[in-house]
């Protein structure tokens, strides 16, 4: 009697090939957008999808595959198809509808993770900070900070003298 074994896909670790439900066939609203932008240009520009498939290094089924938004594009390869369109890549996403703000209890300064926008003092501290090794030194110094900029902490006590 012939054994029945489940086929098994030759991706790592022998997994059985992923299914997407039937339901999530459909393109992001964003990824369509985008694909739809590049269509448009690359028409405006004259371009059929081989020559801007040669300029990307792709095949056309896969630039069809973008303007349709059935598969997205990654951000290396959006940064090369804005040069091979010569447009930036605002372009891409122009027309979209606006996203909802965060709420205030969950919006970040942007400013606090970009380096270039930090002064002397702020990368000295940020420095100094980092070559501490100890643990529970590194959090009383950020207590001690937290409590100089006003904030406080949790559980602290308003020591004066």
């Amino acid at each position: 009697m012939a054994e029945h074994k489940t086929p098994v896909s030759s991706a790592a670790g022998g997994k059985p090939p992923r299914t997407r439900p039937p339901g999530d066939r459909q393109p992001n609203l964003v990824d369509r957008h985008v694909g739809e932008r590049v269509r448009a240009r690359r028409k405006q520009l004259g371009l059929s999808q081989d020559r801007l498939a040669d300029a990307l290094g792709l095949t056309f089924q896969q630039v069809q595959k973008y303007e349709r938004g059935a598969n997205r594009i990654s951000a290396s390869k959006l940064f090369d198809t804005a040069a091979a369109l010569q447009v930036d890549i605002p372009f891409f996403f122009d027309g979209l509808p606006p996203r909802e703000p965060l709420d205030a209890a969950s919006e970040v300064d942007p400013l606090a993770f970009d380096p270039l926008s930090r002064t002397p003092d702020e990368a000295e501290l940020l420095a100094a900070f980092r070559s501490i090794t100890r643990k529970r030194m590194r959090r009383r110094v950020l207590e001690l900070v937290r409590e100089l900029a006003g904030e406080g902490t949790e559980g602290s006590d308003d020591r004066t003298g």
